[in-house]
């Protein structure tokens, strides 16, 4: 049975370009036999058959004259979300994180916006779903070193690192899995995958520093504030999925 690269048989299957068959299983929206499509380029069977999720949309919270707050789902970057909305972004989220992400549209906000996350004055609140029952209110104040390479960054606990702090504190318990909320102020790279991690709490999904599979990672970006601003995106609906029942009302 010959066998061909898995992005080469989805464009052929769907009739796509062979980049954006590349796209899709990157984003991790492409299974086949019940598992998801890990690597574009991993050999397979021609004859495999592949099922694929429809590409989540954002959507738009707020816009004004200095900036746009968008709901940017999980498997898209934020670089996508800048090309779509056709302005820079102001911070970054991880592909796999879903939540708030701001755009800037004049340079006199970005500059004053700027100054505020280097004084650590902007006020980030992060949900995340984690392996393990976490009961008690836990500040991890901790330094994170990143290194960056071609394959992408990583990061690490290390004294020779930059201040990272993290609130967390548990909101539910559903089995052996807790939703936790996350404050922070530093904005270091994989900074809340790394803490959770080293309190034996991985995030749901977080196969670089949890060594676990699911879906998505369940990492969101809840809300954040800023010079007298202030937006939050909803806790999306895959997060039922895992047991927790959040409504649309649920707020923290």
């Amino acid at each position: 049975m010959s066998e061909e690269k898995a992005y080469k048989i989805l464009a052929k299957q769907k009739n796509i370009s062979n980049n954006e068959a590349k796209e899709l299983i990157d984003s991790g929206l492409v299974y086949a036999k019940g598992q998801k499509v890990m690597i574009a380029r991993a050999l397979m069977s021609e004859n495999t058959k592949f099922s694929v999720e429809e590409m989540p949309k954002p959507s738009v919270i707020f816009e004004d004259e200095n900036l746009i707050a968008i709901s940017k789902p999980a498997a898209v970057t934020s670089e996508k979300i800048s090309q779509i909305y056709k302005f820079p972004l102001l911070h970054r989220l991880d592909k796999d994180t879903s939540g708030v992400l701001l755009l800037v549209k004049n340079d006199d906000f970005a500059s004053l916006a700027i100054n505020e996350f280097k004084k650590m004055k902007v006020e980030k609140i992060y949900v995340a779903a984690v392996r393990g029952i976490m009961s008690e209110e836990v500040v991890v104040n901790e330094p994170i070193l990143t290194i960056k390479n071609k394959n992408g960054a990583i990061s690490k606990i290390s004294k020779d690192g930059k201040e990272a702090i993290s609130e967390i504190s548990p909101l539910m318990v559903v089995g052996k899995k807790t939703l936790v909320k996350v404050a922070i102020k530093t904005g270091r790279t994989h900074q809340i995958r790394v803490h959770l991690a080293s309190l034996n709490l991985p995030i749901v999904g977080d196969e670089k520093y949890g060594k676990n599979r699911a879906n998505r990672m369940f990492l969101h970006a809840y809300s954040i504030a800023l010079l007298n601003y202030k937006f939050k995106a909803l806790i999306p609906k895959e997060f039922n999925t895992l047991g927790f029942e959040l409504s649309n009302k649920f707020e923290i």
